[in-house]
């Protein structure tokens, strides 16, 4: 039995508009920020790539990233200087930013600052965070846990909404799968369509292996543009990319990240699935 249809929200920020009859709207970035000229080096590219295909465009990247396997793990560069960097970001490239936060102080700073704050997976179900965040006045993006069903999503929404906030997204980034695997359901898109927010795929962070090199996590990014193509083909409203210039290089979730020179073809090429299924939207 299908559900009844739900009015479909779009969000709207900066230069780009998020509905999930809209055309696409591609997040990338690399998982931490590192220095202003590595951020704009590939804003940049990602920018004139999302042009030429027709995708709207927002820049993601991470001044903290707090949720590391180990102690040892890279943090990143901190508030202070991630803010300024993301700023610059905006300004030079001229598209809306978005980072991560981790408690209702750095939602309220970063919103400052920053088009769109991000509850990354783990706490999706952080009351406190979630009310912080819809009343920051930016746009946020949550990330569902991997520990939800998608259906659970709605919950997580109403919280943010309670504030008076209609400027949410939902993210799908897989689901936990037995030790140090995650599985992506792709059911749980349309699924969480039904809340009538705009849906997101994380189609790198659905190939991480938590944890899965012992002392930091693993990743299969080989297929990360598989979750893409599969995720976008069913009509949602935006698809999220992490990548980088030399994965195997980057500070942190380098192994599910795609390669930077690989990013155009692969988002024109998901333009093509976008236009497809948004000329023939799926009834689910």
């Amino acid at each position: 039995m299908t559900a009844a249809p739900v009015a479909q929200a779009r969000v709207a920020v900066g230069n780009v508009t998020f509905g999930n009859d809209l055309p696409l709207v591609v997040i990338a970035g690399p998982c931490q920020l590192e220095t202003l000229d590595h951020a704009l080096s590939i804003a940049e590219p990602l920018a004139r790539a999302c042009a030429e295909a027709g995708a709207g465009f927002v820049f993601k990247s991470s001044y903290d990233k707090a949720n590391r396997t180990s102690l040892s793990g890279r943090r990143g560069i901190g508030i202070d200087e991630g803010l300024a960097m993301l700023a610059a970001v905006r300004e030079r490239i001229g598209c809306p930013v978005l980072t991560d936060v981790h408690d209702e102080a750095q939602a309220l700073r970063a919103a400052e600052v920053v088009d769109i704050i991000q509850i990354p997976a783990f706490l999706s179900r952080q009351t406190d965070l979630l009310l912080a965040a819809g009343r920051s006045g930016a746009v946020v993006n949550i990330k569902k846990g991997q520990f939800l069903a998608p259906w659970d999503m709605a919950n997580v929404a109403d919280k943010v909404a309670s504030t008076g906030s209609d400027r949410i997204l939902l993210t799908e980034r897989g689901v936990s799968f037995g030790y140090n695997t995650l599985v992506a359901d792709m059911r749980s898109l349309p699924i969480m369509a039904r809340t009538g927010w705009p849906v997101i795929m994380d189609a790198t962070h659905s190939v991480q292996q938590p944890g899965g090199q012992g002392g930091s996590s693993g990743g299969q990014r080989e297929f990360a543009p598989v979750m893409a193509r599969a995720a976008v083909s069913l009509g949602i409203a935006g698809v999220f990319i992490e990548t980088h210039e030399d994965p195997d290089r980057a500070p942190s979730d380098g192994p599910n990240m795609v390669p930077l020179d690989q990013m155009p073809a692969l988002i024109a090429s998901l333009m093509r699935f976008d236009a497809l299924a948004k000329a023939d939207p799926l009834r689910v």
